[in-house]
């Protein structure tokens, strides 16, 4: 469902609706060089899951430093130096009995915290905005269902986003290489050098504080859509249509990538999601509306 131009290649320069929506917006959710752990949290899931794991985190470093103790304890003082005549029993009725209330004790904790988060993840609550992901080898397909109209987002920067009609400069950018002409077409689309191969020519844009329902499938092979700073992940299988939901608190620009094996151009079907205000965002709608709906869209073709 390549984007087809609605008058001309001059119009659809001068109308650029999904850069319009982005104007101002922070990117922040995306990798950063040189940090490890979570990405900011933006949605109440990212934030039970992350408080999760810190919770478990807990959990498993006590084990690691009991155990490593009661390692080190037995090397010292029951090593043959120190105990030269080894005691001969096999059974400690007390101990046995405290191995094994322990670990059901907190395994039974752990369920206790993580059961209700993945029931929040599962459970889809009503929509306030329903989107169909597809997945295409290799790139993402969206349909707005309740207004009736779809783009399909390619990797900013891949042969898909290279347009010199609409974009003379385009002329000189080679897909896929960072240069200088490359990086001109980020900042052109509103992006910088450290999101290349992360921003998308079109992107999703949403309201902060509705609730989205993702509808995710897949055209061909199986693919994955995830926001890894909202705690979204799942699988897009072709014949099946599986859902998540998210509700974004912070206004700003979160990126994700096909989390599933799908080929040899896997790498390069990046997600951008644009969480903006809700005026902004019945701005950008009724733009996209024009745009896009009622355009026709010619029937996509597995390719594996």
């Amino acid at each position: 469902m390549k984007n087809a131009l609605t008058l001309s290649g001059l119009f659809a320069a001068l109308s650029a609706l999904p850069a319009t929506a982005q104007e101002g917006l922070k990117a922040i959710g995306k990798p950063v060089d040189g940090l490890m752990g979570f990405q900011p949290p933006a949605t109440s899931l990212a934030h039970q899951q992350q408080w999760l794991d810190g919770f478990i985190l807990i959990i498993i470093t006590a084990i690691c430093v009991f155990v490593t103790a009661l390692i080190l304890f037995a090397i010292v003082r029951f090593n043959r130096k120190a105990n030269p005549t080894p005691a001969g029993f096999t059974h400690h009725t007390p101990i046995e009995i405290a191995w094994t209330l322990i670990p059901i004790v907190i395994l039974l904790a752990i369920g206790a915290y993580s059961l209700p988060v993945l029931f929040t993840q599962q459970e889809i609550p009503k929509a306030d905005i329903t989107i169909k992901a597809t997945g295409y080898q290799w790139y993402w397909g969206y349909e707005y269902v309740d207004h009736d109209f779809g783009f399909d987002s390619y990797l900013l920067g891949g042969p898909a986003s290279i347009d010199v009609a609409a974009r003379p400069a385009d002329a000189d950018v080679t897909p896929y290489v960072l240069d200088d002409a490359m990086r001109a077409k980020l900042v052109d689309a509103g992006y910088s050098e450290d999101e290349f191969l992360l921003a998308t020519d079109t992107a999703v844009v949403v309201p902060v504080g509705a609730t989205i329902v993702m509808q995710v499938t897949g055209a061909d092979v199986i693919h994955s859509w995830t926001i890894p700073a909202f705690a979204v992940k799942q699988d897009g299988v072709p014949g099946r249509l599986a859902e998540l939901w998210f509700n974004v608190e912070q206004e700003g620009i979160y990126f994700g990538q096909c989390s599933e094996l799908c080929g040899k151009d896997h790498a390069y079907m990046p997600i951008t999601v644009k969480a903006v205000s809700q005026e902004a965002y019945d701005e950008w709608l009724t733009g996209a509306i024009d745009e896009y709906a009622g355009t026709a869209q010619p029937i996509a073709v597995a390719s594996n």
